[in-house]
């Protein structure tokens, strides 16, 4: 058991505003290239996904929305009979799909839909060329990242056991752009450690597990992943997130060590990176640094992204909110942060209030909170964006750097044409 440091945090219980774990798909549905989410909800879900996703002209999505109408919420039809209907069109129409996800929502839960017993009896009918799983992207009393974690933990299950005699192998969990797994795929290769990724490009390429995995996170937001895998057998490395300089190379650091790489190796492959890195930091760290930050909960991104804008880029922490507080997935972060201002949870009257007496110079929230906060002279960041671009790695530390930068290099011009 991990040993993880005494904390003082103020734990929020209150009013809430989060995007629900539907927004988990956009993300996933990219990744996972013959997988399909078919999200059981209302017209709103349906809405929702719609505006999240945009508009998408060249390419025919992999998520759709069975819409519960009003005679299916009232018990007056079948709902697993239309579901079973619904599930046939689409994969008729689809042969693509390989892996097919039943996607809970508020409506079908409060309906008690039981989609886990759906998804077995829609796997026998439509084995062996689909494998249909369920997890739940409620948004109730959820944050919209426990949607992957929902979605990986349901996958977990499917993952073949370790051949017997099988050494150590390297498993990196969490939802990563193409482009930064490759980056990072190549460092390992470097390194000399062989590294496989969870989600994989393709449902029929699932890494086995067991006793002899060494798992990696790359999203400090899948503790019942990690759980999951844990029961397996797996065992975690303890490392800060590869976010930022420091969080990458102690990352790699943690995989080095675990599979016997020298600190020469290390430090041949790693400090160029870092060193590039460092140099791309620099425009950000001159606008950044002794500027006030302060994080609404709403990713669970925050304590990494914390620890990245303190320690790297000079920002000083107000406070630093997040939906949840998994210490043991963030002791690693949390050594590296000493004395800061956590909370956990939300009660928004309440966390408003401490801003506006804080007066920060960075507020980083909820798109709802945004415009409001902005109409009241605060300059904010939308949390969301920070989990839909590319901003693991060496390579993305700089275009992170500046995600905070931009939206003080917009005040600051704004102003000066206000004043011409």
């Amino acid at each position: 058991m991990t040993a993880v440091p005494k904390l003082q945090v103020l734990h929020e219980r209150g009013q809430h505003e989060v995007f629900c774990g539907l927004t988990g798909i956009m993300w996933l549905h990219r990744k996972i290239q013959d997988a399909f989410f078919l999200i059981v909800g209302s017209r709103t879900c349906a809405h929702l996904m719609q505006s999240a996703a945009g508009v998408m002209i060249f390419a025919e999505p992999r998520f759709a929305t069975a819409i519960l109408e009003e005679k299916d919420l009232a018990g007056l039809s079948d709902a697993n009979e239309e579901l079973d209907k619904a599930a046939a069109r689409l994969l008729a129409r689809r042969p693509d799909i390989k892996l097919l996800f039943l996607v809970g929502s508020c409506p079908s839960e409060v309906i008690k839909l039981d989609l886990s017993r759906a998804a077995l009896r829609l796997s026998a009918a439509h084995a062996p060329n689909v494998k249909v799983l369920s997890y739940s992207g409620s948004g109730i009393e959820t944050t919209f990242t426990q949607g992957e974690d929902n979605c990986l933990a349901a996958l977990v299950p499917e993952l073949p056991a370790e051949e017997p005699g099988a050494s150590r192998s390297l498993l990196v969990v969490g939802t990563l752009p193409d482009i930064v797994e490759d980056q990072l795929q190549r460092t390992f290769e470097a390194l000399g450690i062989a590294a496989t990724f969870f989600p994989p490009r393709r449902s029929r390429a699932l890494p086995p597990v067991g006793p002899h995995t060494r798992v990696l996170l790359a999203q400090p937001y899948l503790a019942e992943t990690a759980r999951r895998l844990e029961e397996r057998g797996a065992q975690r490395l303890k490392a800060p997130f590869p976010l930022g300089v420091e969080g990458t190379t102690q990352w790699f650091a943690a995989a080095a060590s675990e599979f016997g790489v020298t600190h020469e190796k290390l430090a041949a492959v790693v400090t160029p990176l870092a060193e590039r890195a460092r140099i791309a930091l620099e425009p950000s760290r001159q606008r950044l640094s002794g500027k006030r930050v302060f994080f609404f909960p709403d990713s669970q991104l925050e304590v990494p992204l914390a620890r990245f804008l303190s320690r790297e880029l000079g920002m000083h922490l107000v406070e630093v909110g997040t939906p949840f507080l998994h210490q043991e997935l963030l002791s690693a972060e949390l050594e590296l942060l000493p004395g800061v201002s956590l909370s956990e949870g939300q009660d928004v009257e309440r966390q408003l209030g401490r801003c506006r007496a804080a007066k920060p110079d960075l507020v980083v929230c909820g798109m709802g909170l945004c415009n409001p906060l902005e109409v009241e002279g605060f300059t904010t960041k939308w949390s969301i964006e920070l989990v839909f671009s590319p901003v693991q790695g060496f390579e993305q530390a700089g275009d992170l750097a500046a995600l905070f930068a931009r939206p003080l290099a917009r005040r600051a011009l704004l102003q000066v044409n206000a004043c011409s």
